[in-house]
């Protein structure tokens, strides 16, 4: 793994981030030129600004917010878990969101806000518990935040199950959500999330230092005078603020905060203070052409959930990156 990051990798980021935006505009069920994508940007109130900007530019900016924070996410619980298998979903989040919109659509809602709503108080839930159970415990180390987080998602997954034994009409529905995907999100979801998220990601590019430091084990970050528990404690809840804010809007998807951190440690390096940006402009790129194939692989508008889209091409990528770390090490 370098020690310093690659010069092509600092341009190549950011290029690619504007690049893939500029694209996912453009693409879709419905074509639209350059020049009408222009107008409808510059132009607003006619038929191609509302497919553009009401919905394309609306789940462009939720496509990079949603795989900004899981890959943020995913590199700072790799690093306070010193887990390299770790990521968005590790301590529970994605359980209890999905219990959460899991019994809002069995409840008979059809979608939308409320069960983005029921899904982010699910998984604010789960983190309590987790670490309620660390707390009764009295031990916030690495092991103990794992195994309670396979606890509760364990326990949380079979309500999942159980709710979907016993409402069979609402399996369809269920599922589609546990699946991901971005398919009628709009700018209220934006609204939603941004709040919770924002704040999330200010505290981990803050943490940067405390990170690398934590990187190092916590015996010796405890030598150093970094309050270890305090500071895992705040950043966990940090991660989990960007994972919630991210499966309650899009549902579950996953690889996107597994694979991206490994790839972006590969390019340049392990410092946080350059590896937290370039996970976020990475994740958010990852999930806008996943969502991108997701609307455009089938015909006559029909679209596959996002998530089946980021597991398909995540795992050969994660394959991948294993082999290149393992070349380098």
């Amino acid at each position: 793994m370098p020690s310093t990051p690659r010069p092509a990798a600092l341009f190549a980021v950011p290029a690619i981030l504007v690049l893939s935006a500029v694209a996912a505009l453009k693409a879709g069920s419905y074509p639209i030129g350059w020049s009408e994508v222009l107008t409808a940007l510059t132009s607003p109130g006619n038929d191609a600004a509302s497919l553009v900007v009401d919905l394309r530019l609306a789940r462009l900016v939720l496509a990079l917010a949603c795989g900004a924070a899981l890959g943020m996410a995913g590199a700072v619980l790799q690093t306070i878990l010193g887990n390299p298998l770790a990521d968005p979903f590790t301590l529970g989040v994605s359980s209890g969101a999905g219990l959460g919109a899991t019994l809002a659509l069995v409840s008979g809602a059809s979608g939308g806000i409320g069960v983005s709503l029921a899904a982010l108080m699910g998984a604010a839930g789960a983190v309590a518990v987790v670490l309620g159970l660390c707390w009764a415990a009295r031990s916030f180390s690495r092991e103990s935040l794992v195994l309670a987080g396979i606890i509760v998602s364990t326990f949380l997954a079979a309500c999942i199950a159980l709710m979907k034994s016993l409402h069979e009409d609402s399996v369809a529905s269920i599922v589609f959500w546990l699946l991901g995907s971005l398919q009628n999100r709009s700018w209220p979801h934006v609204a939603m999330m941004l709040p919770l998220s924002l704040p999330g990601m200010t505290v981990i590019l803050a943490s940067a230092k405390i990170l690398d430091v934590l990187a190092l084990g916590g015996e010796y970050a405890h030598t150093l005078g970094v309050r270890v528990a305090v500071c895992r404690t705040l950043l966990v809840l940090a991660a989990a603020a960007l994972t919630a804010s991210s499966v309650a809007v899009c549902g579950i998807i996953g690889f996107v905060g597994l694979v991206v951190p490994h790839g972006m440690r590969l390019l340049l390096g392990p410092r946080h203070g350059l590896l937290l940006p370039a996970c976020a402009v990475m994740g958010g790129v990852v999930l806008l052409w996943a969502d991108v194939a997701a609307r455009t692989v089938l015909a006559h508008g029909a679209e596959l959930p996002v998530g089946v889209i980021t597991a398909l091409a995540g795992a050969p990528a994660f394959c991948f990156v294993l082999l290149g770390s393992r070349r380098q090490a």
